[in-house]
Parts: C-alpha cells; structure tokens; sequence
C-alpha cells in the first residue's frame, strides 16, 4: 500500500491530469512554506553575541612557570603589568597594559610606559577602571582625583610614541545601577581616549535573578554622555560572591551558563563589533568565583572566543576537557 497523502496516479497519459491530488499537495505545500515563514523570520533575528577578534579577562593571567592561563578559553589579550611579560605572550596573543595613575605625562607614568615604546605585540594601555572626574573637597580646596585633561595628555604621548597603540579606560557610573548616570564626569565629550568599557553587572542577589535591561541603560548613559557607541568596550560579568558587596545592599551572583549566554546575546544588540570584549574576571580578587574557578563559564567563553568570521583567525578551537583547574585559594565554583 502507498502512504496517504500527496500520492502519485499511475496514469496512460503522456501528460498527468491536473485533479484532486495535485491540488491537495499544492494547499499542502503553500501551508508548510507559511508555517515555516515567522520561524526562519525569528532564526533570522536571534541575538547574537559580539563579533570581536580581540578577547580580554584580567587577573592572575600568569601561571608561575609563565604560562598564560585564559589562552586556554580562548582569550587573547593579556592582562600585563610589566614589560618582562611580554616575553611570555604565547603566538597570536597581545598585551593590554596595565598603568591605572591618571596623573598626567609626569615622572611616576613617563617611568611606568615608557619601557615599552618600541616593544611589539602591545594592543594598548588600560590607563584607568573607573577614575573618579568628580570634584572633591580637599585641604588644597576643590580638585578632581582624575581629570580628563590627565587621562588626554597620557594619551597623547602614547599615540606620539606609538601611533597605533591604543588607550583604553572604564567608565564610572555615578548613580544608581537602576538609573545609571556618567553625566558627572565633567567633559566626557572632549575625552580622546581611544576606547571606553562599560560594565554594568546584572546579576545581584538583592534581585534573585539577572537584571538584562540594566545592560541597555548602562550603554544608553554613556551615549548620553558623549562616548561614541564605536568606542564602547563591553565588560561582561564573570564573577560572583566572596566578600564583593555591589552597592545596593546586595552582593553580586555569578551568573550560570545560560544566563551568561544571555548577557553575551544582550550586548549582541547593542556592540554588535566592538574594538575587543572584556570578561571581568579571570583570577580571584575577594574569593569570589570567576572564570578560573568555574569550568561552566570557561566552557562558554571557549565557544564565544571562537565563533565569528573574524575571531576563527585569532583564536584557536578549544577542547573543554583540556581548560585548565581552578587556581588560586578560591573555591571551586
């Protein structure tokens, strides 16, 4: 017996009649196409993490025998603080280096840069995370801890001593994580640093769940600002716990897989290609749980440090199996 449905005739015709069947298949076909419409439609607008090529998670990124650690997830841009590391950059992966003084070109930053003019494989310098451009009462009267004119002038000598180097820093927010705010930082308009991270961190335990539109608001506020959406550098949250308080009488939770994927897919929409991505953090600060303690989290960012048209050049394919243990006196997480 032939299966029911769109059956073929045996026919003496040299050419089949037009009857009942084909038109049968004809309603039925039409309906498949229209059901299968709305669902390629919604593959079509599935969020997508960031394309970079460029993949950065700081701390504790050397292992005592020089080893660098989150190569094994995929990352690489180096969290460096001396020149001497950068001996220990494995092939294809480069240095972000650490300065964090925002006290202009003088002797204390011409000593902490300028051993590295010259030196290959250095993407850039992370000049400052979340300098202070408030004014503050002191006993020399009203002054800022941070200026824009300091972080400009050091990023200017930079680009005058190494013209394709960038500059990099972490914007404050000054208000609330609900509403947040950088209309403070006086002069974010005139800031020539290259690139500027934003790190809203949307799982916190006051919430008992991840709080996703925070990561809209955040970038809204630093448009609002003045920082071009090219210039902004996603930070994604990879920690949790240990003695971090997030500010709201809370204490931040390391997001799971799944909602990790979604902080990914959530800035998706809205830096689609940044200059690099920026997973916060690598190593322990305040045995807290982050990316070198948690294989779950290590497994995504293997994935996403790999996918891409652009990042498949830069960064190798990864075999979870082979992510390295958890270091440090952190637990494991």
């Amino acid at each position: 017996m032939e299966p029911r449905g769109c059956q073929t005739r045996r026919s003496t015709r040299l050419w089949p009649a037009a009857g009942r069947t084909g038109r049968r298949c004809g309603v039925l076909l039409a309906a498949c196409l229209i059901l299968a419409a709305p669902i390629a439609a919604a593959a079509r607008r599935q969020p997508t993490a960031p394309r970079t090529a460029l993949h950065y998670a700081p701390n504790a990124n050397f292992a005592p025998d020089g080893t660098f650690r989150p190569g094994a997830a995929g990352f690489n841009l180096a969290d460096v603080s001396s020149p001497a590391q950068l001996a220990l950059l494995p092939a294809g992966v480069k240095a972000l280096v650490w300065v964090g003084r925002c006290g202009g070109v003088d002797a204390h930053f011409l000593q902490a840069v300028g051993p590295y003019v010259g030196r290959p494989r250095i993407f850039g310098f992370y000049l400052m995370d979340d300098p202070d451009l408030r004014l503050r009462l002191t006993p020399d009267g009203l002054r800022r801890a941070c200026t824009i004119g300091h972080l400009n002038a050091e990023t200017d000598w930079i680009h005058a001593h190494m013209p394709h180097v960038r500059t990099f820093i972490v914007l404050m927010n000054l208000a609330s994580p609900e509403r947040p705010s950088y209309g403070g930082n006086e002069g974010l308009n005139e800031l020539r640093v290259d690139l500027v991270g934003v790190d809203p961190y949307p799982c916190r335990s006051e919430r008992h769940r991840c709080f996703y539109p925070m990561i809209d608001r955040y970038v809204a506020a630093a448009k609002s600002a003045g920082i071009p959406a090219d210039h902004i550098v996603p930070v994604y949250q990879t920690f949790g716990g240990g003695r971090w308080m997030d500010g709201s009488g809370g204490r931040y939770v390391l997001p799971s897989r799944r909602q990790e994927r979604r902080i990914l897919a959530r800035w998706g929409a809205l830096a689609a290609h940044p200059a690099f991505d920026y997973a916060y953090s690598w190593g322990s600060q305040r045995r807290d749980c982050a990316l070198a303690n948690s294989p779950g989290l290590r497994m995504v960012f293997a994935r996403h440090n790999r996918e891409g048209a652009t990042a498949r050049a830069a960064v190798p394919a990864v075999d979870p199996a082979r992510l390295p243990p958890a270091a440090g006196s952190a637990p494991q997480c």
